[in-house]
């Protein structure tokens, strides 16, 4: 589970200790940090979290306030039982990627009509974060800042509902962008198509094209699962070839 996810939990925990209400205001964020024993940040984030899901609303000079108490709050139950899918067979990779041709290429589409500046720029620093941590070479830190691209376009679609399915898929997101880009990111022609594929979504975002955006995510995923299975096949017909040469040198 994510730091974040974990400081929200803290934050409902605090809420339900407190008998905080609809309307009410948190604690100023310094003296919230502390009495939860976490980051600064980290609190951040939470907080901006359950902003994007209508729960809490920050204004500025003012305070954070609670909006919304939900029945269910945000946990993420469906991504271990999916990840231990991922562990037994590899091949539920594929399922995950076709997920994301459905959510995403929505997400896009409305981020499309509906970022905020705010929202345009925090695209932009992933992708940003993207390309540096791969010219250091540094697979994890990029498929970190990749996953947290493809969610800050969730973010920017205003779904509470779609924010709220990326959100709790995010881990696995994350773990099934790390395995794509062992495969993928290691040709050098692919690297370039994929950061390319990345422009092509932020830059429809920024133009408020809702079908291009959506072309453009779709386009990259399809792509992705394309690149895999081709390079997948090719593993297995080498690892063929080099049993059919140890039977013929037998």
């Amino acid at each position: 589970m994510r730091v974040s996810d974990q400081v929200v939990q803290k934050l409902q925990a605090l809420i339900e200790q407190r008998n905080l209400k609809q309307g009410d205001r948190l604690p100023a964020e310094r003296v919230l940090a502390t009495s939860l024993g976490i980051s600064r940040p980290s609190l951040r984030e939470a907080i901006q979290q359950l902003n994007s899901l209508g729960v809490l609303a920050s204004r500025r000079g003012d305070g954070t306030y609670i909006v919304h108490l939900p029945e269910t709050w945000p946990q993420q139950h469906i991504v271990e039982p999916i990840s231990l899918l991922l562990e037994e067979d590899p091949q539920y990779r594929f399922d995950v990627q076709e997920s994301r041709l459905i959510l995403e290429g929505g997400t896009a589409w409305y981020a499309a009509q509906r970022a905020t500046e705010q929202d345009r720029a925090k695209i932009h620093q992933y992708f940003d974060e993207i390309a540096q941590h791969q010219a250091r070479g540094d697979s994890a830190a990029a498929a970190v800042a990749d996953a947290n691209f493809h969610l800050a376009i969730a973010e920017a679609s205003h779904n509470a509902v779609l924010i709220q399915m990326m959100r709790s898929l995010f881990d696995l997101l994350q773990y099934n962008v790390f395995l794509g880009r062992k495969k993928v990111y290691n040709h050098p022609v692919s690297a370039d198509l994929l950061s390319d594929q990345h422009f092509q979504v932020m830059d429809a975002i920024d133009r408020q094209d809702a079908q291009a955006a959506r072309d453009a995510v779709c386009g990259h995923i399809e792509f992705v699962i394309h690149q895999v299975r081709a390079l997948d096949e090719d593993d297995a017909r080498q690892k063929r070839a080099t049993r059919l040469n140890r039977i013929d040198s037998a």
